[in-house]
């Protein structure tokens, strides 16, 4: 868009300038081609959908079409949805004083036809940026066919004196004033089906019907709802006729590796300048924030219908994070690194995005949470040390041995979550044999690094069976698998994680 249009002011100046007006789907679909040809990425902040929902999304968009996003929560798709906008012409005249932003060229409301009429080519022109050609509407069961069609206006018709007859009395509704832009109904399903009928000739015909009037208004809009799977059972559904005129039904999905996860979380946790100086988080700890979802995606206790959302991920690395800044602020420390211990932090996060089965709730969501996590380290052990189960029957000397055989002797092992470094450092060494595995499988760490893959292996050894670990209010006691008597003994009540939640 080049300055001189911006200074046109008329509808006369409009066309002398030769302006030529079209639709929004052309627009997309230009401006994509346009993308495309410069190999421009586009869709920024999408991450892991590179190869399968992004193309979808083009072919559809070429197409010309309306769009359903269709996936589990959690999956980008009301974000996809916002970054269409970016595909618009940045700005595009409109008749000022238009409620539906008439196009000077082809007006459709009664405002500007009889604007146009009166004035012609002195009609004045305005321009709208491409920010404000987007509507978005969560759909619930209380929504109306006023709030997105429009409905008779009583005080506007007694204050302009006009019968029920006029068109002018009418309010026109949200799908309406989205004229020239895109608009996104969410979560479609939970809009009652009557009011999705209301929507048929809309996508078909492209006119709407308010009370009495016999209205053809060519509305020139961009269709993009989003719906999830689960809602087709559980609260509503989208009816068939409705589904029939959405053109395109495009198939979200979760991060396919571990990798991607990350990259994802990492681009949205919101940490402040301060965290991200002070707090040092390895690429174990972040790993195993996204294989606890990974995990959770795949486990017996919840309901995969429903789904794990990305935003599990998110929250629970913030507060991985948050957890040892706390402890950091409460020792005075001017630095410090996440601990596997600063995991019991995360359960808050996990127990509100989990949808649990009966066998789950039978656990409770603290417990689920735990088992999640305890997972995850069994899963993330094999990629750092031997398997501790085949270390133990191999004929070659296990290099667990020591450390299990220290617990074997009636030694045990607290760390809670405020651990001051002196401390931590000082636990951790006190198990012999812990720091000679880390070093002959990782000899080339910072000493935080082999502090915390200590911490590591203890937690791997628990969750393999080899030792026993118990729950305290703020952290963790190891001893030996088969002795339940601790030199600290915690409470029953302490050894229930599902009682802090």
């Amino acid at each position: 868009m080049s300055k001189y249009l911006l200074d046109i002011k008329t509808l006369g100046e409009l066309k002398k300038a030769g302006y030529k007006s079209r639709s929004v789907k052309d627009e997309l679909r230009a401006n994509l081609i346009t993308q495309l040809q410069k190999k421009e990425g586009g869709f920024e902040g999408i991450i892991g959908f590179e190869d399968t929902v992004i193309p979808d999304l083009q072919t559809a968009i070429l197409s010309r079409h309306n769009i359903l996003l269709l996936g589990l929560r959690g999956q980008a798709k009301t974000r996809i949805a916002r970054l269409l906008v970016n595909l618009l012409d940045e700005y595009v005249p409109y008749i000022e004083g238009s409620e539906l932003f008439d196009d000077p060229l082809a007006p459709i409301s009664w405002y500007g036809h009889s604007t146009v009429e009166s004035k012609g080519d002195d009609t004045p022109i305005g321009w709208i940026h491409r920010s404000e050609r987007y509507t978005e509407k969560l759909a619930t069961p209380d929504v109306t066919v006023a709030d997105l069609i429009g409905d008779v206006d009583p005080i506007k018709a007694a204050t302009m004196k006009l019968t029920y007859s006029d068109e002018r009395v009418i309010h026109f509704g949200l799908i309406p004033r989205a004229h020239r832009g895109i608009f996104v109904i969410n979560e479609l399903p939970d809009l009652q089906a009557r009011i999705q009928v209301s929507l048929f000739n809309i996508l078909q015909e492209r006119d709407i019907q308010i009370r009495g009037f016999k209205l053809r208004l060519p509305l020139d809009i961009q269709f993009v709802f989003t719906a999830n799977p689960e809602d087709y059972t559980n609260r509503g559904s989208i009816v068939t006729p409705l589904k029939d005129r959405i053109e395109s039904q495009i198939l979200t999905h979760y991060p396919r590796t571990v990798e991607i996860s990350r990259k994802i979380t990492q681009q949205e946790a919101l940490l402040s300048a301060e965290q991200r100086a002070n707090i040092e988080a390895d690429g174990l700890v972040k790993d195993m924030v996204e294989q606890i979802a990974f995990e959770a995606r795949n486990s017996e206790y919840i309901d995969k219908k429903s789904g794990v959302s990305a935003r599990l991920t998110i929250s629970s690395y913030e507060n991985l994070i948050s957890n040892a800044e706390r402890r950091m602020i409460i020792n005075g420390e001017a630095t410090t690194f996440v601990r596997i211990s600063d995991f019991l932090g995360v359960i808050p996060a996990i127990t509100g995005k989990i949808e649990l089965v009966y066998e789950g709730e039978l656990e409770g969501p603290g417990k689920v949470a735990n088992i999640l996590i305890g997972k995850a380290i069994k899963t993330l052990l094999l990629q750092f040390f031997p398997d501790p189960e085949k270390a133990k029957k191999a004929k070659a000397p296990n290099p667990y041995a020591d450390i299990v055989n220290w617990f074997s002797d009636g030694n045990t092992l607290s760390l809670v979550d405020d651990l001051s470094l002196v401390d931590y450092k000082k636990s951790l060494n006190a198990v012999p044999g812990l720091k000679d595995v880390v070093k002959k499988f990782h000899p080339r760490l910072s000493e935080n690094q082999q502090l915390l893959l200590m911490e590591f292996i203890l937690h791997g050894l628990a969750e393999f069976s080899q030792l026993n670990k118990g729950f305290l209010d703020n952290g963790f006691a190891f001893s030996d698998m088969f002795n339940s008597l601790f030199n600290l003994e915690p409470d029953e009540d302490d050894l229930d994680i599902d009682d802090r939640y």
